[in-house]
């Protein structure tokens, strides 16, 4: 069995408060992109993971795929799979490449073992696995709230404008980006803000992380304002970072511009 995980962007982040757990509450507007992982899972003699596309850093058992195997495995009788996964979607970009492998992950044990598992279990186990799993489990923009696996449907549509998406040779950490945002209220709702024309967000659809961000790395800032400066409708920096985006009414072609920082433009 085959799927295909999607990314996400972040239409505005506010970061609200820190919660006594640690975690902070947050306010955003996940937006699902057409731009994917592969992932194959099929029933095998022993478990074996394989991967190619970009390099998969880290400890093979702190994947998320093998997590979400592991953790349905804790609750049903669930024989050995192979599981390979193509990488296309950078990671450590704020699309959410990962959560989307693992939520995509946990739908296809539930389909290759007839599990028969609700949206509601499958939000269950997504949510131990992090705080944006959860949208995954939908094809459709939402609000997230909470740690972000509070999700609201929103009527939302960027159909007909065009995405040109930047992925500059920056590593932002999450943790660390966390640890410099000051928290507060904000002024509008995202939700408010997003129901208005796409070409007044500039001023009004904010993503607190930037601040910070920019200040350590003045390349994302720079990559920003050349989207602003190319006609951009809207330009931001997705999640924590490191990837920007901008949105345009009409195509536009700048790989001359970011070379090979470009990863992936389209129609919405």
């Amino acid at each position: 069995m085959v799927a295909f995980p999607p990314c996400k962007i972040n239409l505005g982040l506010n970061v609200l408060s820190r919660r006594p757990d640690g975690y902070h509450d947050v306010s955003t507007c996940f937006y699902p992109l057409p731009w994917s992982d592969v992932l194959e899972v099929l029933p095998s003699p022993s478990l074996n993971f394989t991967h190619t596309g970009l390099n998969i850093p880290g400890k093979e058992e702190d994947n998320l795929c093998l997590k979400a195997y592991k953790l349905l495995k804790s609750d049903y009788d669930l024989t050995p799979i192979q599981l390979h996964l193509h990488k296309i979607i950078p990671m450590g970009a704020g699309l959410g490449g990962g959560s989307s492998d693992a939520s995509h992950m946990l739908m296809l044990l539930d389909k290759l073992f007839s599990l028969g598992l609700s949206l509601t279990q499958l939000s269950g186990y997504a949510s131990t696995l992090g705080s944006d799993c959860t949208f995954f489990l939908y094809d459709q923009p939402m609000l997230g709230n909470g740690r972000g696996e509070k999700l609201q449907g929103i009527s939302l549509s960027l159909k007909g404008y065009y995405l040109i998406l930047v992925k500059p040779h920056v590593h932002v950490s999450t943790s660390e980006a966390y640890s410099h945002v000051i928290a507060h209220q904000a002024a509008h709702s995202i939700q408010e803000i997003v129901s208005k024309p796409v070409g007044l967000w500039r001023k009004l659809l904010i993503n607190d992380f930037e601040e910070s961000v920019f200040q350590k790395h003045p390349l994302l800032k720079d990559v920003k304002d050349r989207l602003y400066g190319h006609g951009a409708l809207y330009a931001s920096m997705s999640g924590s970072g490191s990837s920007l985006f901008g949105i345009f009414d009409k195509e536009i072609d700048l790989t001359s511009q970011f070379r090979d920082e470009l990863c992936w433009s389209g129609w919405l």
